[in-house]
């Protein structure tokens, strides 16, 4: 197998979102080196699984180094781990905000800062984090302050890492996504997770895997924060 073939590392990869990415890379013939707490052993040799907590720099450093000994090069990080509590700001727990901080900035710096030391000997390489639309348009009766502070953060590094990174070869992009129907959402919220949204759907995760093709594929595309919302951060 040639070290040739690109490789992509996605985080929280075992089921919605991220379960959508791993097809789709492997239908466009990445190898793909796969993390989540709970991810089993894949039945395609084309794909690594690496288990363990994202936020413990142990495990992010297990996975780039398992990536480059299997495959030899690390092509896209996707950094679509996260943890979304809403609850009003007086209610948030130290344990509410440690987990956030844990997975939603740890958890990207570590892996970021690893895979990036790996894209830079080969001069290319693309970042692309999962981050939410609520960092740039509130919603009344969704609080979410830690969301948008974690992710916001995201937002935020991804526009600095673009710039530091930009004459070196790796592009750093972020997509900003509305309420995506995933397993986390129950269907009996769906009509009410819906109407927040101006085209009056939910996103699906076939919408948020595109974009993020979509930036893989954009070579002269960094620093972007990519809306795929239904037009929530346009407004109501």
């Amino acid at each position: 197998m040639s070290n040739q073939q690109k490789v992509v590392i996605i985080t929280g990869a075992s089921q919605g979102i991220g379960a959508g990415l791993v097809k789709a890379f492997r239908d466009r013939n990445y190898r793909v080196v796969a993390n989540s707490r709970s991810i089993t052993p894949s039945s395609d040799p084309e794909v690594l699984t690496v288990a363990g907590d994202i936020a413990d720099r142990a495990v992010a450093a297990r996975i780039v180094k398992e990536a480059v000994s299997r495959f030899g090069r690390v092509d896209t990080l996707v950094n679509n781990a996260g943890i979304f509590s809403a609850k009003p700001f007086t209610g948030f727990t130290a344990q509410d905000y440690a987990d956030n901080i844990g997975v939603n900035l740890t958890g990207f710096f570590h892996i970021t800062q690893l895979a990036i030391a790996e894209m830079e000997k080969q001069h290319s390489g693309h970042v692309v984090s999962i981050t939410t639309s609520l960092v740039d348009h509130a919603i009344d009766g969704v609080p979410s302050v830690l969301a948008s502070m974690t992710k916001g953060g995201l937002n935020a590094a991804t526009k600095s890492l673009a710039i530091e990174y930009a004459k070196r070869g790796v592009r750093v992009n972020a997509v900003a996504p509305g309420v995506i129907k995933t397993p986390m959402h129950a269907p009996e919220t769906h009509g009410a997770l819906a109407g927040l949204h101006p085209v009056g759907r939910m996103g699906d995760i076939a919408d948020v895997v595109d974009a993020v093709l979509y930036l893989d594929n954009a070579a002269f595309v960094t620093g972007e924060i990519l809306h795929v919302d239904g037009g929530q951060s346009a407004g109501h």
